[in-house]
């Protein structure tokens, strides 16, 4: 078969709109090893049958659910081509609202210390040393397959030098005080039925929620944090939809000024930060 027929093929397979249609090209791009542009550059070429095969399976994953971001092993965070796997959350376009937030904070040739909890495969972390490169970045992980996720990406991307990977839970690695502080935690009940919908099923459990309380990681990052943040630090960490009030009225128990949340581009409560002037 040709590049044009198994290309047709798939966007039959997955019909359902231009999203469908686009999901079609990456994995056909991840069977035959390509980029987008040979695939209308050069539509005739014969794709040998191995490659048609190994198509043909992605596209039934893909039917069967499975998100395609584990399906190419790439997402894109940022415009920073990010490699992910099972091991890791699916970096999502409304957590770069997290980065926006903690950017504004942060002198362009500021070189302060920065920590980001529980980074994954290292989006937030990475997106932050790319656009501050005298900054010290820090990103703590529990997961050893996640923070080795985080590790390859931060390589690829040729960041290694700017990011300082440590394994542990939260804070519990970290040492010295930092200017701003970062997180993007689970904070999805566990009782939601969320979890059972659309990329949630395939993604790690522990990285989207942290139990019966949606708000119990938030609620310890929130507590511990204040121990690290240098006078006239900030704290920011995403959160769910429904939860900002919750956010706000956390930091305000816990002492923190100039609490605000921040809205992502579909309009709904996304970001929380506060300033520890403790």
């Amino acid at each position: 078969m040709t590049i044009r027929e198994l290309l047709d093929h798939g966007r039959r397979m997955l019909a359902g709109g231009s999203t469908r249609a686009l999901e079609a090209e990456l994995l056909l791009c991840r069977a035959i090893a390509a980029d987008r542009t040979r695939l209308y550059a050069c539509p005739e070429d014969p794709v040998p049958e191995s490659q048609c095969e190994t198509f043909f399976s992605l596209l039934q994953r893909r039917l069967e659910g499975e998100p395609v971001a584990y399906l190419t092993g790439t997402r894109e965070f940022w415009s920073l081509p990010l490699k992910v796997t099972r091991d890791v959350l699916i970096p999502r376009p409304e957590t770069e609202l997290l980065v926006e937030t903690a950017l504004e904070s942060i002198p362009a040739d500021a070189e302060w210390r920065i920590a980001d909890l529980g980074t994954g495969s290292g989006a937030v972390a990475l997106a932050l040393a790319s656009e501050r490169p005298r900054c010290e970045v820090h990103a703590t992980e529990s997961s050893q397959a996640a923070l080795s996720v985080a590790r390859r990406n931060a390589g690829n991307l040729q960041l290694q030098s700017r990011i300082f990977f440590h394994l542990g839970s939260w804070l519990e690695p970290l040492e010295g005080k930092f200017q701003v502080i970062v997180s993007n935690p689970p904070y999805v009940a566990s009782n939601d039925s969320h979890l059972e919908e659309g990329d949630c099923r395939f993604e790690p459990r522990q990285a989207l929620t942290p139990g019966s309380d949606g708000m119990a990681a938030i609620r310890h990052i929130a507590e511990e944090t204040r121990n690290y943040l240098a006078q006239g630090g900030m704290l920011a960490f995403e959160h769910g939809h429904d939860q900002g009030h919750s956010a706000r009225r956390l930091l305000a128990q816990l002492a923190y000024d100039d609490v605000i949340t921040l809205r992502d581009l579909a309009g709904l409560e996304r970001v929380t930060r506060g300033t520890w002037n403790g």
